[in-house]
């Protein structure tokens, strides 16, 4: 008896892989690397594999008439056409809660990075500098002001991990959040102006796109820092690059990036900006949880079950 047939829509983790290969058949990106193939393959899709920055747009829903579920690797999932998907009765399914952890850690080990300048101390160290003198001072992280974009499930963890540091928080986001305990802002810009670490971890897509803009930037201040931990989208990464360079904000931490993976070179100059390859949640133990949630997210739909973790937009369709 054959496995039921899944399309991956991008390259997968090696742990999601190999849980789906132990049960389907997998087809990688066959609809981009062999179309021909594909229309006679289309039709067997059970359920399509994707990733954070997968693209399911709606032309491919529309070739998949008997797929039964999108399940995505990953939190953020503003590549798939939800709408459409709902529109041909495929629900889509993420990972949350499973690495809000890792993400929450990132953030702060990136707010300790640029305040305290650690990667540069490394370097300053390796280099053989210290005994030519000291290296400049950083700025004290404990007691600071962070603000946050996004005070969704990892939002309150970053704010968990902040109030330890003894640091003040408030926040912005599509609606003030009741009994929260931190000060609401209504835009990014307000809250910008009344901070030192400007900590973004909105949702990517079009809603949300350079929402961190030149004035933001410019409320953030000399002594601002700004760390992104969500979607390079959601930056303007030419306004933070004259901004770093102009000295219009102190710094800036980015895990993520608008062109991923590639990173503009006027960023790998600058001495005041801490860089991660997108690793927020780039740990052994939570990578195999998403691989174990995401898998266990195509097992239910392609067998009728119910969903362990659908979006919020396909809740009522899985109902």
């Amino acid at each position: 008896m054959s496995k039921p047939d899944v399309l991956a829509v991008a390259k997968l983790h090696p742990f999601y892989l190999q849980a789906l290969s132990s049960l389907y058949t997998v087809h990688d990106r066959t609809h981009i690397t062999d179309p021909a193939a594909f229309t006679d393959l289309a039709p067997r899709i059970m359920g399509v594999a994707g990733t954070g920055e997968a693209s399911v747009p709606r032309s491919l829903l529309s070739q998949l008439p008997n797929a039964k579920v999108v399940s995505v690797f990953g939190v953020g999932y503003d590549g798939v056409d939800v709408a459409a998907a709902i529109e041909h009765g495929i629900p889509v399914t993420h990972t949350p809660d499973v690495l809000t952890d890792d993400v929450a850690d990132l953030a702060m080990g990136l707010v300790l990075s640029v305040g305290r300048t650690i990667p540069q101390a490394d370097q300053f160290v390796r280099a053989g500098q210290w005994p030519s003198g000291p290296m400049a001072l950083g700025r004290k992280v404990s007691g600071a002001r962070m603000g946050i974009v996004g005070l969704g499930r990892i939002g309150k963890a970053i704010a968990q991990r902040a109030s330890g540091f003894g640091m003040s928080i408030a926040y912005t986001a599509r609606s003030e959040k009741a009994n929260s305990g931190f000060q609401f802002y209504p835009s990014a810009a307000e809250l910008a102006a009344n901070l030192d670490f400007l900590v973004v971890i909105t949702p990517g897509g079009a809603g949300t796109k350079h929402l961190i803009n030149a004035d933001v930037l410019k409320a953030l201040g000399p002594r601002g820092y700004l760390i992104n931990v969500a979607r390079g989208s959601v930056v303007d990464e030419e306004a933070l690059i004259a901004a770093l360079q102009n000295g219009t904000i102190a710094g800036a931490g980015l895990d993520v990036f608008a062109h991923e993976p590639n990173v503009p070179q006027a960023l790998w100059t600058l001495s005041n900006v801490v860089l991660t390859p997108h690793m927020a949640s780039a740990t052994t133990e939570t990578r195999q949880a998403m691989a174990d949630l995401a898998f266990a997210n195509m097992q239910a739909g392609i067998s009728g079950q119910p969903l362990r973790t659908p979006v919020p937009e396909c809740a009522a369709l899985v109902q």
